[in-house]
């Protein structure tokens, strides 16, 4: 720091004790009655977003465990963006690749924060829809199903959406969670449980925008080894529309 001018060192100084004040004393020629607003202000504004952010997260961790978690992220983590809507990414970031796990941390700590955040993320996209593109009667067999860029298929060792005061599991589920989350025509946010079978189609569609629902279905049926794979087409048809009622899958792709 001596390469830097006086006022650098100062602001640095600054920042530092903002970040942890119990680690970095505060500039010794600042009252510490003004120091005190800055502490609480920034680090309560950090607080304070990622609890709305988070809201199930919060809920489940008793006051010193999360202000110590905010605590970490607040003093360790370099944000590569100043954007407040930004900081749940951020938040996520620092989790999944940053802090060392804790002995006291529940087991679905990073997957219960993914799901909150997917929800955020959705809620903020602007990430358009080429209906142009688009033929929204089109028909999902014999067509090519569209999917909403604005739904995710998503998989948890736990079932993240059952997650909350009265139930939190120690160990994963028998087998994972499927889920689908999604944001309607409505900006509303919703999530869809779904079974193996239908998060593989989704996964298929989303991969390849030259299957037909009609291929994509007998994809499906031929790994699952299904006896009857009718059974899996009729069935399926019942699921793509269903999906698009939803807005899960918009419609068509136009040749």
């Amino acid at each position: 720091m001596a390469e830097y001018p006086s006022f650098v060192r100062k602001q640095y100084e600054f920042a530092a004790h903002i970040r942890n004040p119990a680690r970095n004393p505060a500039p010794a020629d600042i009252e510490d009655r003004r120091m005190g607003i800055y502490r609480e202000l920034l680090y309560n504004n950090v607080e304070d977003f990622l609890a709305n952010a988070f809201p199930v997260l919060r809920e489940i961790t008793e006051d010193e465990r999360w202000h110590a978690l905010v605590r970490e992220y607040f003093s360790e983590h370099r944000a590569k963006t100043p954007l407040f809507p930004q900081m749940p990414t951020e938040f996520l970031a620092y989790l999944e690749h940053e802090r060392a796990p804790r002995p006291e941390d529940p087991p679905f700590l990073l997957e219960l924060a993914h799901y909150e955040w997917v929800e955020l993320a959705l809620s903020l996209s602007d990430a358009p829809v080429p209906w142009q593109e688009i033929d929204g009667d089109g028909d999902l067999l014999a067509g090519t199903p569209a999917l909403s860029a604005l739904a995710l298929p998503l998989s948890y060792r736990f079932a993240v959406h059952r997650i909350g005061p009265d139930y939190q599991p120690r160990e994963p589920e028998a087998s994972p969670a499927y889920l689908v989350v999604y944001r309607d025509a409505s900006d509303e946010i919703g999530f869809l449980e779904i079974n193996p079978a239908t998060f593989r189609l989704l996964q298929l569609l989303s991969r390849d925008h030259a299957l037909s629902g009609h291929q994509a279905l007998e994809l499906v049926a031929a790994e699952l080894q299904h006896p009857n794979p009718q059974a899996v087409l009729d069935g399926g048809k019942q699921v793509l529309e269903d999906l698009r009622q939803r807005g899960i899958v918009l419609g068509t792709r136009r040749r």
